[in-house]
């Protein structure tokens, strides 16, 4: 990707390629794509990982010279039943070893939506268990569980709120504020936070959490993408590029600049015309938006 003739090259040094944005790509094609457009960071899901093989994955972003930002995800912790339990300890305690052998302390934790919930974006269960405050109990002794293996790896669990339009089937935190409660009673270093412009946007306490998340050395990662209208039969995919949309990246971006983070920021799209498009041009429109709307103001 070209800059013109005598124009300066554009600052990428924070950006990061979200490899969900590039569904379509392997990660393999996603750790090339990001090279060959001076992007110096991925984020990396586990799907992608477990397709390319864990010690393989590691060996790919290493030898390319990327930094990983975060691994997605781990979490759905809310099940009520002892199998449900079990097997959610189980696998996000492989999540923290993925993690870990990625070289990132960053598990991004979407903590799981009510039992009720037969599924993403799925009708609820007749008799399934709706108790949303017993939903979030659960997260937070799940969580209490896990933060000794995490900090043994030396990674951070980093709670995700979700937009409460996902209440039912993804996260039964809502709100960053919510999110730092959870996490107020452990060690920053192993109970994060990430604000996702999608998921909080909305949020009239937005500012003041963003700058508490930072005070109190919680504020481990910051995900960009627009909020676009109109909803898709599957919100999930309802995400844009930035500038698509009605999310007012100029403030957010600077409330997370004056709170003192210096970090990456991931760009995450789930949007099924931007997955069927070339991926070399979702990258060039990313970039793009990235140094039009965002990194103006980091």
């Amino acid at each position: 990707m070209s800059t013109e003739p005598g124009a300066a090259a554009p600052d990428l040094s924070r950006l990061s390629l979200n490899t969900a944005t590039t569904k379509a790509w392997t990660l393999e094609q996603a750790v090339e794509g990001a090279v060959a457009a001076g992007i110096p960071a991925v984020g990396l899901w586990r799907d992608s990982v477990a397709e390319a093989g864990l010690e393989r994955a590691a060996q790919l972003v290493s030898s390319a010279g990327l930094r990983v930002s975060s691994l997605c995800r781990g979490g759905f912790l809310t099940a009520a039943d002892d199998a449900g339990i079990a097997a959610a300890r189980e696998d996000n305690k492989a999540a923290i070893v993925e993690a870990a052998t990625l070289g990132t302390r960053e598990l991004i934790m979407v903590v799981g939506g009510l039992p009720a919930a037969t599924g993403p974006n799925a009708p609820a269960a007749p008799e399934g268990d709706r108790d949303l405050v017993a939903a979030r109990q659960r997260v937070s002794e799940r969580i209490a569980e896990l933060v000794p293996f995490a900090a043994e790896h030396h990674v951070r669990l980093v709670l995700e709120p979700l937009h409460p339009i996902f209440a039912a089937d993804r996260a039964v935190l809502s709100t960053l504020g919510q999110c730092l409660t959870l996490a107020e009673p452990f060690p920053a270093e192993t109970v994060g936070v990430v604000v996702d412009t999608y998921h909080v946007w909305w949020d009239p306490d937005l500012e003041a959490l963003i700058h508490h998340a930072a005070r109190t050395g919680r504020l481990a990662s910051y995900q960009v993408c627009d909020w676009s209208l109109p909803i898709q039969a599957n919100p999930l995919l309802s995400r844009g590029f930035m500038g698509d949309g009605f999310v007012d990246f100029s403030a957010i971006t600077s409330w997370v600049r004056e709170a003192g983070y210096a970090g990456d920021v991931e760009v995450e799209i789930f949007n099924q015309e931007i997955w069927d498009a070339p991926g070399e041009q979702t990258l060039q429109t990313m970039i793009d938006r990235y140094r039009q709307l965002v990194a103006p103001h980091l």
